[in-house]
């Protein structure tokens, strides 16, 4: 492994809308394809509902609702990234699941004050590369501690 390697973070790219996010790879733990979810009532709007995968009752959140981001129907691209938070499985619905790239950790920047109307607190950084922007999630905060127990309470009432 190279010394460059060491700084570098690994993070999996996907889409929503026309912008270009990332989440660290080590907090991915699949991608799938959209499966039929099932609703559960009283729940945010942003909470699609809950997928079996593997025998796991997982709570998939639709992200471009989480972000405010108008909505879209389901397509061949969409995806359901399948991370962990608060050692809990949550699925994220993306509109495509781009590629696997190496962010050297110079090229990321803290989140800027405003950014399009995504809460800066749900930012942790602004990668710069070439042709492309990049914004890097934090995840802890997409969800936070109070939402993680409702998706906890989800996942107990299927």
């Amino acid at each position: 492994m190279s010394e460059s390697s060491l700084d570098d973070i690994k993070v999996i790219v996907f889409q929503l809308k026309d912008e270009e996010y990332g989440v660290e790879v080590e907090q991915v733990k699949s991608i799938e394809r959209v499966q039929h979810i099932t609703r559960v009532p009283s729940t945010p709007d942003f909470v699609e509902g809950v997928i079996n995968l593997r025998g796991v009752v997982t709570p998939i959140i639709d992200l471009r609702k989480r972000f405010n981001i108008e909505g879209l129907d389901h397509s061949d691209t969409t995806r359901v990234i399948i991370v962990t938070v608060e050692k809990m499985d949550v699925g994220l619905v993306v509109d495509a699941a781009n590629d696997v790239i190496d962010i050297p950790r110079s090229a990321v920047e803290p989140p800027p004050q405003v950014v399009g109307g995504l809460e800066a607190e749900y930012i942790r950084g602004v990668a710069k590369l070439e042709k492309r922007l990049l914004v890097l999630l934090n995840l802890d905060k997409v969800l936070n501690s109070e939402e993680m127990d409702e998706m906890k309470e989800i996942e107990g009432q299927v």
